[in-house]
């Protein structure tokens, strides 16, 4: 891998940092006030990478964000964090593999092809592979290890870039605990799924520590065909381990702690881009055909990250310090050596005699028997990193009898993915894939990478029951993309882009229960290092307008949006479209897009003669979209467009119910998610033009008792009702949703 620039200096510049304030604050340390202090700062730094927090009374800040806590994760303990964002109003999801190990998540309309157009974090740090380089996220963090997570939307994501558009998405890990604590957790369920994790932590004087482990594994839910019907596991083992180290810095005039997490994952899952054609789908969905017996996604993750925190009560400073490392290697089928048809193509019409030729021997029907016949298997290997220092400083002053409370913060971030793709030839053979024995082919071998400094300033200002919140964001990057091919050496492409993104918002109290809000910002999302200038970036403006109602029992939100796009971009991958041919990687202009929707949230708890709570909530979206102008694209999901055409992957309407049983030690949850219908392309003339999703209705149930010192049995059930739908015909084929699964589960703490 190309050495990463700076590196070094940004590892200097971090401990130089943390001995420097270790050395003058040791001096200022008083013995009697060290507990104290100790748990303040803890707790101080679980509120920083908890960006909004919970809380039972009106929250005022203007923009759209919601919470979800460990209470609420703890219910239903997905490991699926499509099916935790379901209880979020705004959010778009395509499912692929059923399990969620590749999200394709957008907020508010944007699309939701591998999360590429929201901004996702972890403990408030960048956590994709390389964010500005190449955002389609192959990898996402284990949601078995988070304890809360936060979704910002319209002006509230305006501090957190690149991607500004949609809005922005932070996952947090669990925080040292201030005493010694601990729990495991076993479960076991269908298709093989077996869950082990657990933790310890303490802090012991000024020195806090938490290790944390998990394993999660699966045989999988499809059904590979193979000689003798004989069975092949199609699931997935995925690997997570984490150590927080922290020491508290404390004196007399402020309290200081510093954090370091270290943090390693890996996954090996057999998972492929090959679905089914429509016909097969409705005999058995969860068929695999023999032909994808070699895919297999292995990945290897490793993060490194520094915090610093240091306040009193005029100020806090937050300063963080951030590697992460991830490799992959994805094989998997990508089509026959004669490139005649692709893969969507011969499933999308079978009734075609050559499309009908290769698909038989895609289930093995038929051995291969020509050249062109071959089945092609591409190892698509990437090496990334992602590093960088960012600092975040809150404070609040009175100037002119105007209180200002002010958030302003600064990142320098470097990352890079270079690309090692290859390829070879097979024949299928008695319904087995064999090697034709000639030489790996190389298709690509580039690198992109970028240096990016942004800068954020918030201001907001109270004018009796009107908070009105001033910011702007700017982004300053410089881009390189080299092939590194011996052959086109000589492609290669340097640019520079800046952008200032400003937004104004405001909040409105009527009183202690109630208020309004508004806001307007402009989105934006940036090219790839790799595309020419001639591609514009992707920029909106947006605007909101709602209110919240929170009497502590009842709680209400309902906002309007409106996304002004003025150019919609898009990239050819072969997990968005699968029939780019020559234009793979490429990115296109849409022109402009109206994106409309209504987002309403409530919850209420009621509280039953015998003391029983019965809590139940409600998640409605509706979302509308239409392209402004008329044109004709090259892009598989577009085609040629007629002015009024919505956007592909968006429902219309969506709705979650949630309803719980609560005891004194136990409880029973259900869920029931409705999707609506979706596109599977916007214009005419491209394969799957008037093909839609369809719509479909989840039901999940879980169940719990409470054994208090000897711990709790959980029951669950996903998709109780076994039925299954197409949840996309992307990559290659028709794609099911997940069948029933059950699970049965124990966690014992102390």
């Amino acid at each position: 891998m190309t050495t990463p620039r700076f590196t070094i200096n940004l590892l200097n510049v971090a401990l130089c940092t943390a001995l420097a304030t270790t050395t003058i604050n040791q001096a200022f340390a008083e013995e009697n006030t060290l507990n104290t202090q100790v748990k303040n700062a803890a707790s101080e730094l679980t509120e920083r990478l908890q960006i909004i927090g919970h809380s039972d009374k009106l929250r005022k800040e203007a923009g759209s964000a919601t919470f979800i806590g460990e209470v609420e994760l703890e219910k239903f303990n997905f490991d699926d964090i499509n099916r935790v964002l379901y209880s979020v109003p705004g959010v778009n999801i395509r499912e692929e593999d059923g399990y969620g190990l590749r999200p394709n998540i957008g907020f508010r309309g944007a699309t939701p092809e591998r999360s590429k157009k929201i901004t996702v974090m972890e403990d408030g740090v960048l956590i994709g592979p390389a964010p500005y380089s190449a955002p389609a996220a192959y990898y996402f963090p284990m949601m078995s290890k988070m304890t809360s997570l936060e979704v910002f939307k319209g002006p509230a994501a305006i501090k957190y870039g690149p991607n500004t558009v949609a809005g922005a998405l932070n996952m947090t890990t669990r925080a040292i605990p201030t005493d010694s604590e601990g729990a495991v957790d076993f479960a076991i369920g269908s298709d093989g799924f077996g869950k082990v994790t657990g933790y310890y932590g303490n802090t012991n004087g000024n020195f806090g520590y938490l290790l944390e482990l998990t394993h999660v594994e699966a045989d999988g839910f499809k059904e590979l065909d193979s000689i003798d019907d004989k069975s092949a596991d199609t699931g997935f083992k995925k690997n997570d381990a984490m150590l927080k180290l922290q020491y508290d810095l404390s004196s007399k005039n402020y309290s200081q702690i510093v954090e370091l997490k270290l943090a390693t994952a890996t996954e090996k899952s057999n998972e492929t881009y090959l679905g089914l054609t429509d016909n097969d789908f409705a005999k058995n969905p969860n068929r695999r055909y023999v032909a994808s017996q070699h895919d297999l996604m292995d990945w290897d993750h490793q993060q490194v990250q520094l915090t610093h925190l240091i306040s009193n009560d005029k100020f806090d400073v937050t300063t963080r310090v951030y590697r992460n490392d991830f490799t992959r290697s994805w094989n998997k089928i990508n089509g026959f050596k004669s490139g005649e048809r692709d893969l969507q193509e011969i499933l999308t019409n079978t009734t075609n005699e050559l499309n009908e030729e290769f698909y038989q021997v895609l289930t093995g029907a038929r051995d291969t028997q020509l050249e062109g016949e071959k089945i092609i298997l591409g190892d698509n290997y990437r090496e990334y990193y992602s590093q960088g220092i960012q600092s975040e400083l809150n404070t609040s002053f009175t100037l002119f009898d105007i209180d200002h409370e002010i958030t302003t913060g600064v990142r320098f971030h470097q990352d890079q993915i270079e690309r090692k793709h290859t390829e070879d030839a097979y024949l299928m053979v008695s319904k087995e894939l064999v090697s034709d024995g000639s030489d790996t082919v190389s298709t690509t071998t580039n690198i992109e990478e970028t240096d990016a400094f942004s800068v954020f300033l918030q201001d907001t200002i109270n004018l009796s029951q009107l908070a009105l919140t001033f910011g702007i964001r700017g982004e300053y990057f410089d881009s390189l993309y080299q092939n590194k091919k011996i052959d086109k050496k000589a492609d290669w492409l340097k640019k520079s882009s800046h952008i200032w993104l400003p937004s104004i918002s405001g909040f409105y109290t009527i009183n202690n229960n109630a208020g309004l809000l508004f806001g307007i910002h402009e989105g934006f999302i940036p090219t790839s290092p790799k595309e020419s200038p001639q591609i514009d970036i992707e920029n909106s403006i947006n605007y909101e307008v709602g209110g919240r109602y929170n009497n502590g029992n009842t709680k209400l939100e309902g906002i309007v949006f409106f996304n002004d796009i003025k150019n919609l971009k898009e990239g050819c991958s072969f997990s968005a479209a699968a029939s780019c041919g020559n234009s793979l990687d490429a990115e296109f202009n849409g022109g402009k897009v109206d994106v409309l929707g209504l987002e309403l949230s409530a919850s209420h708890n009621f509280t039953l003669s015998n003391h029983w709570e019965v809590p139940v909530s409600m998640v409605y979206t509706y979302t509308t979209s239409e392209f402004k102008s008329d044109f004709i694209s090259d892009f598989p999901m577009w085609g040629a467009i007629t002015q009024g055409d919505s956007l592909p992957y968006l429902p219309e309407n969506q709705l979650t119910l949630s309803t719980s049983l609560v005891g004194e030690q136990w409880e029973v949850n259900t869920i029931i998610r409705y999707i609506d219908e979706m596109k599977e392309a916007s214009g005419q003339g491209v394969l799957l033009s008037n093909v839609t999703t369809s719509s479909y209705v989840v039901v999940d149930l879980s169940a719990s008792y409470n054994f208090d010192k000897y711990g709790k049995v959980y029951f669950k059930v996903d998709n109780i009702l076994d039925e299954q739908e197409i949840v996309s015909r992307r990559p290659y084929g028709a794609r099911p949703s997940k069948p029933q699964q059950l699970q049965l589960g124990y966690q014992y703490s102390f």
